[in-house]
């Protein structure tokens, strides 16, 4: 398959809720597969499909520490977070450059059509659980620094801005 161009931030796709994917083909399939080959061309844990252009509800998430564990989901959607949180540095190459620490439920549980368009429920733990709930930001139109209040969201934005 191939590696994708990530759309630059401001670009109003990114601010956009991706449309739910009815079953899974062929397309689908490829579209997985090039967002796990631009992940890994990152190197990141996860990616949404608005990522790279794709306005579809379809994420994939890999923290594991040997790779190839990648997890393809469509139409993700969280039941259960966790009180507990975890902080976690989170970037996006949709705005390269910068970085912030986000807090986010420790663990959730998921569930989504997996790869043979069946109904699955999981639990993500850790980073796992910090990259599904990225991405499903991203699937919702949100990014990660949304999480920040005002005043250090801008400062994040004007880094980035000098940093091009």
């Amino acid at each position: 398959m191939s590696v994708r161009p990530c759309l630059p931030w401001p670009d109003k796709r990114l601010r956009s809720p991706a449309a739910p994917v009815e079953a899974i083909t062929d397309e689908v399939r490829a579209v997985w597969q090039d967002m796990i080959d631009t992940m890994e061309a990152m190197p990141g844990v996860g990616m949404g499909a608005p990522q790279i252009g794709v306005m579809l509800r379809l994420a994939v998430v890999d923290a594991s520490e040997e790779r190839g564990q990648a997890v393809r989901m469509a139409n993700p959607e969280i039941l259960h977070a966790s009180i507990k949180l975890r902080a976690h540095d989170e970037a996006s190459p949709n705005l390269p450059g910068v970085w912030a620490r986000i807090e986010r439920p420790r663990a959730v549980t998921v569930r989504f059509m997996n790869a043979e368009g069946e109904m699955e429920e999981r639990d993500f733990v850790g980073l796992w659980a910090t990259s599904v709930q990225h991405q499903i930001d991203h699937l919702n139109g949100r990014m990660y620094f949304d999480h920040l209040s005002k005043t250090k969201r801008d400062m994040l934005l004007r880094r980035a801005k000098k940093a091009r």
